[in-house]
Order: structure tokens, then sequence, then C-alpha cells
């Protein structure tokens, strides 16, 4: 098992991307559905264009198995950066392995690399496995506990 920051040029990170995002998206945590066909083909220029992602791969036997995607941030408390893990998720067929522990610890190296002050992520209520896994590995609920609403605009 191994986690590699993504080179977003390389065709076969690309296409471990989209795969594995889609996988996600067609989770219960996730959508429930796949990617659209614009998400799919539209996913890696965005990713460019955005400037700071961040996608870590886990690999299984050589075998895309899991995924964190991570933006740059800036905490104006810290006047430092910071790295929010937007997605993470491991297959199905891979849970079990310790795949995201290694997910989350290549993105906290990094961050730590960066300079950054912080790691954040995101957790659905009803999550409780997700909970339980950033729980150990050192994450913790704000004080006081922190919401994240959001309005679509589409």
């Amino acid at each position: 098992m191994s986690v590699v920051l993504a080179d977003l040029a390389n065709p076969a990170h690309q296409a471990a991307i989209v795969d594995l995002l889609d996988m996600y998206c067609r989770d219960p945590f996730g959508d429930s559905r796949p990617l659209s066909t614009e998400a799919r083909a539209g996913m890696i220029a965005g990713l460019v264009k955005h400037g700071g992602a961040r996608v870590f791969l886990a690999y299984a036997d050589g075998v895309p198995a899991g995924i964190a995607v991570c933006f740059l941030g800036f905490s104006t408390f810290k006047a430092q950066p910071l790295l929010n893990i937007h997605d993470i998720a491991v297959a199905p067929q891979f849970r079990g392995l310790g795949l995201g522990r290694q997910l989350l610890a290549a993105a906290e190296m990094h961050a730590r690399e960066l300079g950054c002050c912080k790691v954040t992520l995101e957790v659905r209520a009803d999550n409780m496995l997700a909970q339980q896994a950033y729980r150990q590995a050192g994450f913790q609920s704000t004080e006081p506990e922190t919401w994240f609403w959001s309005r679509p605009l589409g």
C-alpha cells in the first residue's frame, strides 16, 4: 500500500481521480449517484484551474484504492495557510486496510511541509464510522461546534 501526491498532468492519475470520485459519489455518503458527464469531463481542468488543489491517491497492490482531495486555504485568525480535506474516500473492497489513515497522514504531512496552521474537514452527522476514524487520527469538533452550511447556486 502506498499514497502519492497526484500529478494532475499524469493521465493515469487523472483517470484514477475521476474514477475514485465517481465511486465516492455513488456511495450513500456521497450523492448516491454517479458523477455527471460534465463533472467527469471537467474535473481535472477544474482542479488545475483552481490552483490550490492537492490530491492524494492511495494504491493497494498497484490499484487505485482511495483518494483525498484537498484545497489550500488561509486562516485569517492565524495569518497562515491551512489545508482542507474536501473529499476522502476508500473503495469498498479496500476498506479496513488502513488506507484512510494513510491518506489523512499524507495530507497532514503535506500541510506541515507547507507551513499550514491546521488541517480541516467536514463530516456528515450520520457518518459515525468516518467520525470515529477522524477522532482516532486526532481530529475533533470545534468549540463551539461549527456547522457547514451551503446555498446552491444552480
